[in-house]
């Protein structure tokens, strides 16, 4: 009996297995079939879009008939469309792009420019020395104009220039400046 139950089980296994093998070289059967079949299905879509693209390159259109050009006409102006739509949405990309460079520019032009204009303010701030500001508004510049004898008149500094008794009415310098006589402003105000 021991016998008989493990003969079965050979031969239930050597079934199973010759089956499973008959099924292998029927599937390979199949899929040679398949593949053949799904290369010439992909054989034939290659020569279609290969067609295609030659009738959007205006090239083979002999063979076209009127209503198949208008719908290649149809499809060109709606490809040309999306292409214009994508173009123009670039250019608007761009052109944002471009006028927030320009006001960061203008800003950093505008900072520039202030810069500028408070270094020429502190260039041209007149530098006057100590002692002329000591001479002019100091305490000694009323006392040394009226320690003078009343009937002499004050000295001149002329300065690069031929000595000339000039009347005390006003004079300018070179840059444009008035220079008057000291002794105007302050005789004024002594009821001379």
């Amino acid at each position: 009996m021991l016998l008989c139950t493990s003969m079965e089980k050979i031969l239930e296994r050597y079934e199973r297995y010759s089956y499973a093998e008959r099924q292998l070289v029927a599937t390979d059967l199949d899929s040679q079939g398949n593949w053949t079949l799904e290369y010439n299905r992909l054989k034939a879509k290659v020569e279609l879009l290969q067609r295609n693209h030659r009738n959007y390159m205006g090239e083979d259109l002999d063979s076209m008939s009127l209503k198949e050009l208008q719908n290649l006409e149809q499809q060109i102006e709606t490809a040309l469309k999306h292409i214009r739509a994508r173009k123009n949405h670039l250019m608007s990309q761009s052109i944002s792009e471009l006028q927030r460079k320009e006001k960061a520019i203008q800003v950093q032009n505008n900072m520039l420019v202030k810069q500028i204009k408070e270094k020429e303010k502190k260039d041209k701030a007149p530098a006057q020395p100590a002692f002329w500001d000591q001479q002019n508004h100091g305490p000694d510049a009323s006392s040394f104009l009226l320690s003078q004898p009343a009937g002499l008149p004050l000295p001149c500094l002329n300065i690069g220039g031929s000595h000339q008794e000039e009347a005390p009415e006003a004079r300018r310098n070179g840059l444009g400046h008035t220079l008057e006589p000291i002794y105007s402003f302050h005789l004024g105000g002594y009821g001379a």
